[in-house]
């Protein structure tokens, strides 16, 4: 049996829907799962045990009519069974119809339902991994959503581990900080950006009260320029720059606290089960974390992230 999912969105959208590719390949061990992603996601899938092959395709663009023939010539070779698909919007929809995949489950009450062979009630007044597991119920599988679950490769594990070697942190542990500087969501007007001197007011009641703890700051492509403000007001961090997700899956795993906005790696702490303090400005913690004592979200009483205090979160770090 082969089976295609649709999965519009970021890498968080992806490691959201871990759980859900994971339960359909154990309930169907034999399958091939395959999935179609946007290019900017597809390197999540470096730390997914239960997908084949990923294809991409831009879902958001406006695609020339030659994209989507070459799209569905692809899926049409690959013979497919069954699609399930993240996708609400009719173009979606539509495609799904279009590749003439017998099974297609997606959501009701969307503009795309009307493509759909089975139809599953969008409940999004729950964690997003849960809502996404519904999509199971087309498969006639009706289990609790299991806990996302990664697997790490072993070279990345070694990378982070020569990388602490490296930073002197092997030993003592560590604090780890992710800013979460995100420029698709500056450019859709989503406030995630986390003020650079409240991190530095953390930083330094860290370093004063835990002295031997380091503070790591992860730097990527996107977060040179706050890391590089941050490192000039806080000399005594260090950095690491993990290039890819499975890289910044071990580093965050071997942290003893990791301290971000919402954002893939806040997902990926989850997933490794590292503690983790992650801070919300519009969005709702309830629907992005899951459940427990291990994950604590901190939600802007205005919703801009701006207007949560370095108090608050300190008073989240100690449990005071």
């Amino acid at each position: 049996m082969r089976i295609l999912a649709l999965v519009p969105g970021g890498i968080g959208d992806q490691i959201l829907f871990f759980p859900t590719l994971d339960d359909l390949k154990q309930s169907y061990p034999e399958a091939q799962i395959d999935v179609i992603v946007e290019p900017r996601a597809k390197g999540a899938y470096r730390v997914c045990k239960s997908v084949k092959e990923v294809l991409t395709y831009n879902f958001k663009d406006r695609n020339a009519m030659a994209d989507l023939g070459n799209l569905l010539g692809v899926i049409r070779d690959r013979e497919y069974e069954a699609v399930v698909s993240l996708g609400q919007r009719w173009t979606v929809g539509l495609l799904l119809w279009l590749t003439g995949i017998p099974q297609r489950i997606g959501y009701s009450g969307t503009n795309g339902a009307r493509f759909l062979t089975d139809a599953v009630p969008l409940k999004t007044d729950q964690y997003a991994a849960s809502m996404y597991h519904d999509l199971l119920q087309g498969f006639n599988i009706h289990n609790p959503c299991p806990a996302i679950a990664i697997n790490v490769p072993k070279q990345d594990i070694q990378w982070a581990e020569a990388e602490q070697q490296r930073l002197g942190i092997k030993d003592s542990g560590y604090i780890l900080i992710h800013g979460g500087s995100s420029q698709l969501a500056i450019s859709k007007g989503i406030d995630k950006i986390y003020p650079i001197d409240n991190w530095k007011q953390i930083i330094e009641d860290c370093q004063q009260r835990q002295p031997n703890l380091p503070v790591v700051v992860v730097k990527g492509p996107e977060d040179e320029a706050f890391v590089k403000k941050l490192v000039e007001l806080c000399p005594k961090v260090k950095t690491i720059s993990p290039d890819d997700v499975g890289k910044l899956a071990a580093t965050i795993a071997a942290a003893n606290l990791m301290m971000c906005t919402d954002s893939a790696p806040m997902h990926l702490a989850v997933a490794v089960q590292t503690y983790t303090i992650a801070l919300f400005g519009p969005t709702d913690p309830a629907k992005l974390l899951p459940q427990g004592d291990r994950f604590l979200g901190i939600k802007s009483p205005t919703g801009k992230m701006a207007d949560i205090s370095p108090q608050e979160v300190l008073k989240k770090v100690w449990g005071g």
